[in-house]
């Protein structure tokens, strides 16, 4: 029964999905909702990546300091493991299990009350696609800032974990600093943006579907945005597996 409803429900989401990916009637219109959907999905975020990633990347920094006894192990670690954890999971992937939760269920819900009060179906019976006209500018606007919001958490994290050198003794500047470069790979930087660019696919476009065939009314909106935060989370836990072992080999 599970098996034939996420079938089911995958087939629906296909049917959606070639519903979404039309041309836009009107380009202009097209194009002004698309920089509105940028600033509310997009730099709207900003603060909340900022304050998460800074506090993770000194968080980060202490415990790699306070694990590390070792004397075979340089000092310079610290700075070097941060860098990389930073890098390749956290400002991609655990940055993205955030922002399902903030932004996907903002879409879901705003889609979800649209169609729980008739608007949507006004705009099908003047003859609009209201899946492209509502859902496309979202996606393409989470898939275009998203890369920003992955730069701003990497800068601040690393940032986090500088502030933590530079205010306690647990670890010099220069040795942070210098652990930040050392052995540093170009590929985990595009890694991290290539992972976060489908996970936000995943969000926008999960969270949408949810939205745009709820039924009922507005306790039915709210399950709807928590079934997308569900979903995408477990969508984005599996395709950071896949990525990772066809990226990383």
């Amino acid at each position: 029964m599970l098996l034939t409803n996420s079938i089911a429900t995958f087939g629906s989401y296909c049917l959606f999905m070639r519903r979404v990916f039309s041309i836009p009637d009107k380009l202009k219109i097209f194009l002004r909702r698309t920089v509105a959907e940028i600033s509310k999905l997009g730099v709207d975020s900003i603060p909340l990546v900022i304050i998460i990633s800074l506090f993770i990347g000194a968080v980060i920094a202490i415990q790699m300091q306070l694990n590390i006894t070792s004397p075979l192990i340089p000092a310079y670690s610290v700075g070097l493991a941060t860098r990389d954890i930073v890098l390749l999971e956290f400002s991609n992937s655990i940055l993205c299990l955030i922002l399902a939760g903030k932004v996907g269920s903002n879409i879901a819900s705003e889609i979800g009350t649209m169609r729980v009060t008739e608007q949507i179906d006004a705009l099908e019976i003047m003859g609009v696609n209201s899946a492209n006209f509502l859902v496309l500018p979202k996606i393409v606007a989470f898939l275009l800032f998203m890369p920003v919001l992955v730069v701003f958490s990497i800068s601040t994290a690393l940032f986090g974990g500088y502030f933590v050198a530079f205010v306690t003794d647990i670890i010099t500047v220069s040795r942070y600093v210098y652990g930040l470069q050392a052995l540093f790979q170009e590929w985990y930087v595009w890694y991290g943006l290539i992972k976060s660019v489908v996970f936000a696919f995943i969000i926008s476009s999960v969270a949408s579907f949810y939205g745009y065939y709820v039924k009922g009314g507005a306790l039915d909106v709210g399950k709807s945005s928590t079934n997308a935060v569900v979903s995408s989370s477990i969508l984005i836990l599996f395709f950071d597996v896949l990525l990772t072992k066809l990226l990383l080999q």
